[in-house]
């Protein structure tokens, strides 16, 4: 698919003086500059996070509140219960609450719905259930805020209910005890864009200064620093922006993560053939999280729960052994559905978005599959799963549309919906399925443009082969970690001769390319469209160094190739 190249303006003058200010590359002082970093303060900032620099808590509307109402309830000795989600920053944030008070000597009840059966956030027969356990206080994590009549009836219950949420507040927040979400109106604290688990993290943080200040501890309060590699972990798989506090959170966390200290998680990542002590976050997005995820897509999380909170080695690795089966079969079902599905699209050529519904289709799976046809025609695409009467849709955007705008359109149409800008779900009554995909169809023709569909390539900037050096790669190792609003560095070499290519492996194309006298290995990873290729093109592609029997080579992995104009 044809892709627009737009590469980064460059400030010579004030790329010359950031680098030397900071005594670093040119090169590197260009990408920080592409990420809004102007002055040497701010870069030592970035290259350094600080955990001092991480925002008051108190400042989230409805912090001090709920801080007050779990002291008392842990004074009282009443009953808590962390209600969660199945997906990984759910799963994580329920981790971080469940660690954190079975360390103050308060172990919480925790739920988290079964995807299938019970569907997202709070349900009436779980709070009857939690009811009957004697549960006093539920504290949501990662959900809750579009929960208005649960918690209404958990409170005709007797249950306070204290809401830690990051997703949008659609229709005003809920009547609990306390609602705790920085997006809601009137919240001072600074930065909105927290995943669930950092919104968890900040309520730790808060109520252990308070138990602090009303002398609860009878020994040292529990060092949070060590639970970072949760936090890490859930802040990176809900793709929330890198920066900021995110991105202290996880650079910390990263830290801890490859200290080793969690059984759960260092099982997890020897059984993902990664190398202890070297996890990035790039290896949380691509091999940590969706073995973590895949519980919760296909039967429960509580295995996902489990390998997080456990302190028991052999309970650790027979844990992380069940994820990483589960992962599998998770792979072996999404690849039947997304064939299912490219065999529906049809002319999507003529179409602004892609929606297909079939019956037998996992609902679990297909929101990763409408993320492949997005990455695959750069148009958003809705999937729905059918189970008898019921229809259960995963939907993924592109740049420059909100996909739950369009579901707020079609809102009489629904059971359900919720989620963000670029990712939502709903649930709809199978008879009303066609007349919602004429709806929202027609709604994303309005607003999509044809520019829009037309994916676009951001590069950082042009470099000749004679700039990629080891001190380079060294620099752009203290940009990490990559994530959303801080992608991992995409370059653009123009005017190169391919003088070998061949496919490889799965469909990869091997390549070795020369410009300006000077040779690179090159690799395609799923680029056999491109073979064959020879003579003079353009490339965009991410160096990186390929470690092997012991050596250390600088190469190329490419993204995207077009014929030269030179």
């Amino acid at each position: 698919m044809e892709k627009r190249w737009k590469v980064n303006e460059v400030n010579e003058g004030l790329k010359g003086e950031l680098a030397k200010e900071m005594g670093i590359l040119p090169l590197t002082a260009q990408l920080l500059i592409n990420r809004g970093i102007v002055d040497s303060g701010a870069a030592y900032s970035f290259f350094s996070p600080d955990l001092n620099d991480l925002h008051d808590p108190m400042l989230m509307k409805g912090m001090e509140r709920a801080v007050s109402r779990i002291t008392e309830a842990l004074v009282r000795k009443e009953p808590i219960a962390v209600w969660g989600d199945y997906d990984v920053d759910g799963v994580t944030s329920a981790a971080l609450l469940k660690i954190f008070f079975r360390e103050i000597g308060a172990p919480l009840l925790c739920r988290i719905p079964n995807r299938l059966s019970e569907g997202y956030g709070l349900n009436i027969e779980g709070i009857k259930a939690l009811s009957g356990q004697g549960v006093k206080v539920i504290i949501t994590v990662d959900c809750g805020i579009a929960n208005s009549e649960e918690i209404s009836f958990a409170s005709s219950l007797g249950i306070d209910t204290i809401v830690t949420d990051h997703h949008q507040v659609h229709n005003g927040v809920p009547p609990a005890f306390s609602v705790i979400n920085p997006l809601q109106e009137g919240c001072r604290f600074p930065f909105k864009e927290l995943a669930g688990v950092g919104v968890a993290f900040n309520f730790i943080v808060a109520l252990r200064a308070h138990l602090r200040e009303t002398s609860f501890f009878k020994k040292e309060a529990p060092n949070l620093k060590r639970y970072l590699d949760i936090v890490a972990i859930g802040t990176v798989a809900d793709m929330v922006p890198l920066i900021d506090e995110n991105r202290i959170l996880v650079s910390w966390g990263l830290k801890q993560l490859n200290e080793g200290r969690r059984p759960g998680v260092g099982a997890l990542v020897a059984l993902s053939g990664l190398t202890a002590g070297k996890v990035t976050g790039e290896n949380i997005a691509f091999q940590l999280a969706p073995r973590i995820n895949a519980a919760g897509r296909l039967e429960d999380a509580s295995k996902a729960l489990g390998v997080l909170e456990t302190e028991d080695i052999e309970a650790a690795r027979s844990l992380a052994r069940a994820l990483d089966g589960g992962n599998s079969t998770r792979q072996s079902i999404e690849e039947k559905i997304f064939n299912d599905a490219l065999a529906m699209v049809g002319d999507y050529e003529r179409q602004k978005v892609i929606i297909a519904a079939k019956e037998g289709w996992h609902s679990g799976v297909t929101g990763i599959v409408a993320g492949r046809l997005v990455e695959r025609f750069n148009r958003p695409a809705v999937l729905i799963a059918i189970e008898g009467a019921v229809g259960k849709g995963s939907i993924r955007g592109i740049k420059g549309c909100d996909v739950t705008e369009g579901l707020k359109g079609c809102s009489e149409l629904l059971e359900r919906y919720g989620g963000h800008k670029s990712a939502a779900g709903f649930t709809i009554k199978k008879i009303r399925i066609d007349e919602f995909s004429v709806a929202y169809a027609r709604f994303m023709d309005a607003a999509i443009t044809d520019e829009d569909l037309i994916e676009e390539l951001r590069l950082d900037c042009a470099v000749s082969f004679e700039e990629l050096s080891g001190r380079l790669m060294t620099e752009l190792d203290r940009l990490q970690p990559f994530g959303r609003s801080n992608e991992r560095p995409l370059f653009c070499a123009t005017s190169a001769d391919i003088l070998q290519s061949e496919v490889v492996g799965r469909g990869h194309l091997k390549m070795l390319i020369k410009q300006n006298g000077r040779m690179q290995k090159a690799i395609a990873f799923n680029g056999a469209h491109f073979h064959p290729v020879r003579g003079r093109v353009d490339i965009a592609f991410y160096p990186y160094i390929d470690e092997w029997q012991g050596g250390r080579n600088l190469r190329l992995q490419v993204k995207d190739l077009r014929p030269s104009s030179s």
